[in-house]
């Protein structure tokens, strides 16, 4: 076992074998921090505060204010709820091509190994 964490993939899946398809290691990680930050506040029932609530900036304007309180969001939820990462750092910025979307750029480091790893995400906005 890995560890860096082993479960069931994201979205789950079901595998050539027939069997639910397992992640583990770096990418059981960049999983579960699209799961956290695809989340809104509230879906969990036995666990309301879950997620990032990234969902809430869909009408706000695609601006440098905007952008800061979703590097905010991003930081504080990551640190919540994902304990086997630190945080290094996030960059906001509206995507060159998706007038409507701002792109958050997460870089991170794995407690248990150092490693340092980045992902981005889409994030939906107002124009």
């Amino acid at each position: 076992m890995s560890i860096l964490g082993r479960s069931l993939s994201f979205p789950p899946r079901i595998g050539a074998d027939g069997r639910f398809v397992w992640s583990q290691g770096e990418n059981n990680i960049r999983e579960s921090i699209a799961v956290i930050l695809k989340t809104e506040a509230g879906e969990r029932l036995m666990l309301a505060q879950f997620g990032a609530g990234l969902g809430r900036y869909l009408f706000e304007p695609n601006e440098p204010s905007t952008h800061t309180r979703i590097e905010d969001a991003i930081t504080t939820t990551l640190a919540r709820w994902e304990p086997r990462i630190e945080v290094e750092g996030v960059t906001v910025c509206a995507d060159p091509e998706d007038p409507q979307a701002a792109l958050a750029t997460i870089s991170y480091r794995l407690v248990a190994t150092s490693a340092r790893e980045r992902i981005t995400i889409n994030v939906p906005t107002a124009n």
